[in-house]
């Protein structure tokens, strides 16, 4: 870069560690050691999860799995919470919160993603319907390809040309197949050497939540240029997964479906899969909107993460209570605490 040290005499300098100068152009060589270190754990971390869900497939009881799928009322639920649930209460919380129309869209896009796998690792440690989260998993990800579409259509025109969201159909793809042939192995080991599969899946449950955190940690790092945000965009970024949690368990609960399927669809409807979500934003989007809409993703990733350990430190009966508590805060107070931050609804023009 060139450095004008001196504008009086137009004497310019090159940086000690340029690599070429031709008169006054100086180039400095790029610091891209954040690329290399992202696309190095993106490798480790996706063999590490496939290798998680192999163990989760192990505890997937093939005939239980084939009732879900038969008797889809548990999946249907999860399909109304995922794709019904999820992209409107975004829409209402961009709003409400009168948000940017750039950090608007990553919301609703957040809002209209498929689950993702780490609900699959936290169901079980809070004693959920495995086979009912695998399954809604699978289907969430295969309807995604058309739903997704659709959501985003009907709830960011106000924001946006739909037209410029980019739907990232191979990553879509890329993630069915990363969850669908692993467990299917597992079920597999399950069924032939169920035994064997006891001693897998107590090792991958503890790899799998370990791997949470440690995605935490390292999006944290990797991207801790990018937390200087509006107020309003975190505050967002702390209801929605939680609203989801517990909007998630209230429907199951309304459907008439059991404590542990109702944990299973609240964590299959809040958390979501993120790492889709910073794909589609990172297609769609010019470097100055990705400035205000980027750090999205990453805060709902640790929230519904820091919720979702809430849970698994309370099993059970215990986070099943925790879910209807945040329910009881979050819905009729929610008008109070938005009066007491003195938030003014969204104008729409």
């Amino acid at each position: 870069f060139l450095d004008n040290s001196n504008s009086t005499t137009n004497i310019s300098y090159c940086s000690a560690n340029a690599t070429i100068c031709n008169g006054n152009s100086c180039v400095t060589p790029d610091d891209n050691f954040n690329q290399i270190l992202n696309v190095v754990l993106s490798t480790v971390l996706t063999i590490l999860l496939a290798l998680v869900m192999f163990s989760m497939g192990c505890n997937v009881n093939i005939h239980k799995f084939w009732g879900h799928i038969k008797r889809p009322w548990g999946i249907f639920v999860g399909f109304l919470c995922q794709f019904g649930i999820m992209p409107l209460t975004g829409f209402v919380l961009s709003l409400i919160f009168n948000v940017l129309p750039a950090q608007a869209v990553a919301v609703l896009i957040m809002g209209c993603c498929p689950g993702g796998t780490s609900s699959n690792i936290l169901a079980y440690w809070i004693d959920g319907d495995m086979d009912l989260s695998i399954s809604m998993t699978t289907c969430s990800t295969l309807l995604a390809l058309g739903m997704m579409p659709l959501c985003l259509f009907v709830y960011t025109k106000m924001w946006t040309d739909t037209e410029s969201i980019v739907i990232p159909y191979d990553s879509i793809g890329i993630s069915l197949v990363a969850l669908v042939i692993p467990v299917s192995v597992g079920i597999f080991v399950n069924h032939k050497w169920p035994q064997k599969a006891k001693i897998i899946l107590k090792a991958g449950s503890i790899t799998g939540l370990a791997l949470i955190l440690i995605v935490a940690v390292v999006g944290g790092i990797l991207y801790k240029g990018s937390w200087i945000i509006s107020p309003q965009l975190w505050i967002v970024g702390t209801i929605f997964p939680a609203a989801g949690y517990s909007l998630g368990f209230l429907l199951a609960r309304i459907a008439g479906q059991s404590w542990q399927r109702c944990r299973t669809v609240a964590l299959e409807t809040g958390m979501q899969n993120t790492q889709l979500c910073t794909t589609i934003v990172q297609l769609s989007f010019t470097s100055e909107q990705l400035a205000l809409m980027f750090t999205f993703p990453l805060i709902y990733s640790i929230f519904q993460i820091v919720f979702a350990l809430i849970f698994v430190g309370g099993k059970s009966q215990i986070s099943s209570t925790i879910l209807i508590a945040l329910l009881l805060v979050f819905i009729p107070w929610g008008p109070e605490i938005m009066r007491q931050l003195g938030i003014q609804k969204y104008n729409i023009k």
